[in-house]
């Protein structure tokens, strides 16, 4: 006999819920998550209807090989930067064929990166007529860090679905 498991996250059924609806794919690409998002999103049962997949860019220079970051954006600014979550999610819904992408990066800690501290998180979603990222300062260990940008991530993208 197997355990009961646990129900599917809520945001991101009611995500998936939408862009069936609307006919619509997402796909991520996720650095400090490494891949949570799109693994979430696949919970859920049916999310093949909807999700493309998803690059784990946990190292900076695969932000620039597999995502398509812009390598003089991450020389000057760092891998930790608003602009570089904008540029991962346009490149998750390009190179996955997706009609909505997802980009976060952050710093999970405990240490600081490209002197940024830990607990801060950029997310960005791209998808039609809309490119705009948010920042969130979430405190708490790695584990709590990865899970709010999941949570804002998903809501992120939920705002965009919901107002359509």
């Amino acid at each position: 006999m197997t355990e009961p498991t646990e129900p599917a996250d809520p945001i991101a059924a009611e995500v998936l819920a939408a862009l069936v609806r609307r006919g619509e794919t997402v796909a991520t690409a996720e650095s400090l998550t490494a891949g949570l998002v799109c693994a979430t999103l696949t919970e859920v049962p049916g999310a093949s209807a909807a999700v493309r997949g998803g690059l784990v860019v946990y190292a900076t220079e695969l932000k620039a090989t597999l995502a398509g970051v812009d390598r003089t954006l991450l020389a000057a600014r760092g891998a930790v930067h608003p602009d570089v979550a904008a540029q991962l999610a346009d490149g998750a819904r390009r190179r996955c064929a997706a009609d909505w992408g997802l980009g976060l990066t952050g710093v999970a800690g405990p240490d600081p990166q490209d002197g940024v501290s830990p607990g801060t998180v950029h997310l960005a979603v791209a998808g039609p007529g809309v490119r705009t990222g948010r920042t969130l300062e979430c405190p708490g260990d790695r584990a709590a860090v990865r899970g709010a940008a999941v949570t804002g991530a998903l809501a992120l993208l939920w705002e965009h679905l919901g107002a359509r």
